[in-house]
């Protein structure tokens, strides 16, 4: 293949993409023909060349090729030929075989960019469309703005892939033959309009708005509908994607009223600027791009001042109050009938600035409409006395995270959603997995005999997660976990399902993620030379985690550092368990209502904001002295706590920008974690307590055989035999007779964990209760 067509064929952008090199949005990134610790190479994307301003590297395609792997230019033209045969082509068809533009390849998004330069190009030599930019005050030396002339596929500029690209992408349509030489005609999309493009995540050039420079018709003017175009299958946002560090994120209501606002230095530089498309073009690309906007503080709409733009701005109110709760939300006061670019071409640019910093802050609700009521035979009636206040309507997340009982109401939602029975359990496991997002999350482990359900609660509970920060696995490889990149695991919900999967390499990595939040390891790797070098590689375990296990006695270090939870396996708990199969079969479930609480719950989830959390009580309050490994789970606890504030964020005051602890919580946090405290204590896991309480009801005194434990208890020989075994090692019961004639046992060990029970409850009772005068004086 020669040289001219592997130029013409292969962009700079696949290279890149190829070797996992992504440019800034300056078109810079950092070198790899020399150590580089800031971005000093800079691509051309229109030009298909590269220049580093360190090191003096420069040249297209082939030369990168051949100095990035060290070949000869032999090789490099072997390797370049080889990318252009595997790398996707544009289908080269007629023009009755036009194909609906899709998702843009990175080879469209470089037609794109190079078809701008040449609108870019167009302006500036077109008087008509520079006198356009000068009506509407538009300064097109700092826009990104160009000219669609309707000429760029004529002359010298004509060629067969050009035309394929333009037809796919939408530029250019079939227009019946040229009268002059008989060929295909094409028309231009846009034609005759100023371009402006939309860019997608990575700065990209995605797609085109063009806004027509001309009236149609003669005798009146244009509508405002005929002025405004698309490419097909409209992508990307104007004039990008917000940085994510946006703290002021302003909407306008149209691109050309953005254009107006960027051209103002006082304004670009203190806001984020961002087009909604319209009064009904808030769509999901613009949310998905808002949504993670951590430090996002405020949200303001300077959309026109008509009937329109204002009953818009109360519709997207609440569209991004469900993203971003506890955010400001602002509006500009518009003058009537004007817009953002009608004002700045009758005023000076400080007009908009001083409306900008006179906004005023939106309420939760714009106004309480007057209700009408009719009375039978009566005339119909206008109320005019004062307005109710307004209801709790549970259909709102707002709502639902102002409620009084929250935790009740969450623990409802989480049982509609289909989970039955642990009501204490099935909440705790919400509230430590809704810590994924903090800096401190938390874990924990499931145990229960094969078959107990504990897998399914797990996930279950995982369901009720936001499901793009879930990750769940079946088995975790010994070294995999090192492998992850390096913010990969960062505010995520882990799923262990089998915990007994994993082997001991394998927990030693999971251990060192929950304790110290990271993973380090030296590894080997050949530079850009070819040497061989050890690197540092970290994984960040910035997540919490459900895992699930039969063998809770065998995970003594995992545990310690994790809630302990044990399934229900009583009888009552079985006997609901069926019944809701039962229900389930035969129809009487409401499976839309199951999807609509774990909606809800997944979007209160992500309604909470990450908070500081302030306990003025966490030194007033003690764990017992009988506690196993007292230190960790007393951090644990406080993190519980913790975390139930931050659920209750709604209900909570603050003192030095931190949500204030109130004693509520912490009843709410030792009522719900009692049974794992108990865990910590006992000697015996969860599901062998419940075997052995099981023996101790039934076989007070006397002896029994295996085969009457496994009457009484309901567990299989395998299982039971393991149970018998643990508690005969631990002295709890005691193992009599001969193997050939069957083995007896009997209980030795009493212990009396109800008195247990009750001594730890009246214990953190009594510290409660202490609390409790002290509050007047706070």
């Amino acid at each position: 293949m020669e040289i001219s067509v592997i130029k013409q064929n292969l962009p700079l952008a696949v290279i890149l993409q190829h070797y996992n090199f992504t440019a800034d949005k300056n078109n810079m990134l950092c070198c790899p023909f020399h150590e580089d610790n800031t971005a000093s190479l800079q691509v051309s994307f229109s030009q298909n060349k590269y220049k580093c301003h360190a090191c003096d590297k420069k040249g297209d395609v082939i030369q990168f090729v051949q100095d990035y792997e060290k070949l000869t230019k032999h090789e490099a033209l072997k390797k370049c030929t080889a990318m252009i045969e595997i790398s996707p082509k544009s289908n080269v068809q007629s023009p009755k075989q036009i194909v609906e533009p899709k998702t843009l390849t990175i080879v469209n998004t470089y037609f794109l960019e190079k078809i701008f330069l040449s609108f870019r190009k167009g302006l500036l030599c077109s008087e008509p469309a520079k006198e356009y930019c000068s009506s509407r005050n538009l300064d097109f030396d700092k826009l990104e703005v160009g000219f669609n002339s309707g000429q760029f596929h004529h002359g010298t500029r004509k060629d067969e892939k050009l035309i394929n690209d333009a037809l796919q992408c939408g530029l250019l349509t079939t227009a019946g033959t040229n009268s002059r030489t008989g060929g295909q005609a094409y028309k231009p999309f846009g034609n005759k309009g100023i371009v402006f493009p939309l860019k997608n995540r990575e700065n990209q050039i995605v797609s085109f708005y063009f806004r027509s420079t001309i009236d149609n018709n003669k005798s009146k003017p244009a509508l405002p509908a005929g002025r405004h175009f698309y490419l097909k299958n409209r992508q990307g946002l104007y004039p990008n994607y917000p940085n994510p560090d946006t703290k002021k994120l302003l909407f306008t209501e149209a691109i050309i009223d953005t254009a107006s606002l960027l051209q103002i230095d006082d304004i670009a530089n203190n806001y984020s600027l961002l087009t909604s498309y319209g009064t009904n073009g808030l769509n999901d690309e613009i949310l998905n791009a808002i949504k993670p906007l951590r430090q996002l503080e405020e949200v303001i709409f300077f959309f026109d001042g008509d009937k329109a733009g204002n009953e818009s701005v109360k519709k997207y109110v609440e569209i991004i109050r469900e993203l971003h709760p506890k955010v400001k939300i602002s509006q500009v006061e518009t003058p009537q009938n004007e817009d953002i670019n009608s004002l700045i071409i009758g005023h000076e640019s400080e007009i908009l600035i001083h409306l900008i910093e006179q906004r005023k802050e939106l309420p939760f609700l714009f106004s309480i409409e007057e209700k009408i009521t009719v009375e039978p035979k009566q005339e119909v009636k206008k109320v005019t006395t004062e307005p109710k206040p307004k209801q709790p309507n549970l259909e709102n997340t707002i709502d639902i995270l102002k409620q009084d009982s929250l935790l009740q109401e969450i623990n409802k939602l989480i049982e509609q959603s289909g989970i039955v029975g642990e009501a204490n359990s099935r909440l705790l496991l919400f509230i430590i997995a809704s810590s994924y997002k903090t800096k401190s999350p938390l874990h924990a482990i499931v145990q229960g005999s094969s078959g107990s359900g504990k897998t399914h609660l797990i996930s279950k509970i995982a369901d009720l997660t936001p499901q793009e920060d879930v990750l769940r696995f079946t088995r975790i490889t010994e070294s995999s976990l090192y492998n992850w990149g390096e913010y990969d695991l960062v505010n995520k919900l882990l799923i262990i399902e089998d915990l007994d999967g994993l082997k001991e390499e394998a927990l030693f990595a999971m251990r060192e993620l929950i304790s110290n939040q990271r993973l380090s390891s030296s590894v080997s790797i050949k530079d850009k030379k070819g040497n061989i070098k050890s690197v540092k590689k970290e994984v960040k375990g910035v997540f919490s985690s459900l895992s699930a296990t039969t063998k809770g006695d065998l995970y003594e270090d995992n545990m310690s550092r994790s809630f302990l939870l044990a399934v229900d396996e009583s009888q009552d708990q079985t006997d609901k368990i069926i019944s809701y199969q039962n229900k389930r079969i035969a129809g009487e479930i409401n499976e839309t209502q199951q999807e609509k609480a774990k909606e809800q719950l997944q979007k209160i989830l992500r309604a909470l904001k990450v908070e500081e959390v302030q306990n003025p009580y966490a030194t007033q309050i003690q764990l017992p002295e009988n506690v196993h490994k007292k230190r960790r789970l007393n951090e644990m606890f406080q993190s519980i706590i913790k975390q139930i504030t931050i659920i209750n964020q709604y209900q909570r005051r603050t003192q030095n920008n931190k949500l204030v602890t109130e004693i509520e919580d912490i009843e709410n946090a030792v009522e719900i974690l009692f049974e794992s405290i108990i865990l910590k204590i006992d000697e015996l896991d969860g599901s062998l307590r419940q075997f052995f309480e099981k023996l101790k009801k039934k076989f007070k005194t006397d002896d029994f055989t295996r085969f009457e434990a496994m009457e009484t208890t309901g567990f299989k020989k395998t299982q039971l035999q393991h149970y018998i075994n643990q508690l005969v090692q631990l002295e709890y019961i005691k193992q009599f007779g001969h193997g050939n004639k069957g083995y007896k046992y009997k209980i030795f060990h009493f212990d009396d964990i109800q008195s247990v029970r009750k001594k730890l409850k009246d214990h953190f009772i009594k510290q409660i209760q202490n609390l409790k005068p002290n509050t007047t004086e706070r």
